[in-house]
């Protein structure tokens, strides 16, 4: 394509609302995010209608920013991407709802992304050279998904979990020993203090589906030793107890995605989502990739979080794949990849 692409991206899913502009897919000229973590701290985790409520206040400014940023106007921009599933349904519709407004007022085409799909592209913003096939492993507060990306668009779940995400099992053990919300960051700096063999929690596998997850036994696990050593008058080292839950965690996850590496002839290994922010994670699946001469991916931090940047990445390829909604697009809060509009 000699022309380059600009596409105008909304972000809405949960407790960030943003914005971004996104060119040819990869190179971003603003992203600005919103994050509301301060607001829902109170309540130890996300409160739909006071996001909803937020979003609405917000958006608006935001896309603003976004735009003023990137140094360019509506009449500069080829397409609206928004996220329309999955996430919270009263989220979600503020973002649709703005992204049909502009569509409509602009003449501009709107494009439907996929959040998970938006995580994933996400690597291809800092990452120029990585193309399909590869394989991503998503790690979030609602998603644990092995993916094959066959090409831009086409994609396939190989792996999945069958309780908890991983991500909402570490806010759960964050709570339960007393770190708040939100849990992944405060676990993850937690267990660096700590040694990741002091307890052994249990990796769960799942019969006849090896690629599998399962996270609820493990956070179980965890509940259950606290509420022994607090019977017991036992002092927990709750550094301990972070890393080594965080160790029977990340073990599971790295080893599945090199038996799926292996299993399906891939040289080429990605993480995206807010868990791949995790430092033993990204540090644990670099190692096991180098072992095997596997090329390894993932996103800065700030772009494994909710952000627009990466809707715009997802956007442009869907936009150039001829993906389109008209005003009749919905929010779909339990979205499943690979879905249609």
């Amino acid at each position: 394509m000699d022309k380059d692409v600009l596409i105008l991206a909304i972000e809405s899913s949960c407790d960030e609302t943003a914005a971004a502009v996104v060119k040819n897919g990869r190179d971003v000229l603003s992203n600005i995010i919103y994050s509301q973590i301060e607001l829902h701290k109170l309540y130890g985790g996300v409160v739909p209608e006071i996001a909803s409520r937020k979003h609405i206040e917000k958006i608006n400014p935001v896309i603003t920013a976004a735009l003023e940023e990137a140094k360019v106007t509506l009449d500069d921009i080829d397409a609206i991407a928004v996220t329309y599933g999955p996430g919270l349904v009263g989220a979600l519709l503020v973002g649709v709802a703005e992204a049909k407004a502009i569509s409509y007022a602009s003449g501009k085409p709107l494009v439907p992304v996929h959040h998970i799909e938006g995580h994933i592209s996400a690597n291809y913003i800092e990452n120029k050279d990585l193309e399909p096939p590869f394989l991503c492993m998503v790690v979030s507060g609602g998603h644990t998904h092995l993916v094959l990306v066959k090409d831009y668009g086409q994609y396939e779940i190989i792996g999945r979990t069958h309780d908890d995400a991983a991500g909402e099992a570490f806010d759960k053990v964050a709570r339960a020993i007393g770190l708040g919300y939100p849990g992944g960051p405060k676990v993850d700096k937690l267990a660096k203090e700590g040694n990741g063999d002091a307890i052994t929690f249990p990796k769960a596998h799942i019969q006849g589906a090896p690629l599998d997850f399962s996270f609820s036994g493990v956070k179980s696990a965890v509940l259950n030793y606290l509420n022994e050593c607090h019977m017991k008058n036992i002092e927990v080292n709750r550094a301990d107890v972070a890393a080594s839950f965080q160790k029977a965690i990340v073990d599971v996850i790295v080893e599945h995605t090199m038996k799926a590496a292996k299993e399906y002839n891939i040289k080429k290994v990605a993480l995206a989502g807010g868990v791949a922010s995790n430092s033993a994670l990204r540090g644990a699946m670099e190692e096991a990739c180098s072992r095997r001469n596997i090329k390894f991916y993932r996103p800065s931090p700030l772009l494994c979080t909710d952000n627009a940047a990466m809707i715009g990445a997802a956007g442009y390829y869907d936009f150039l794949n001829g993906k389109r909604a008209g005003l009749d697009l919905n929010a779909v809060p339990n979205l499943k990849i690979g879905e249609k509009a």
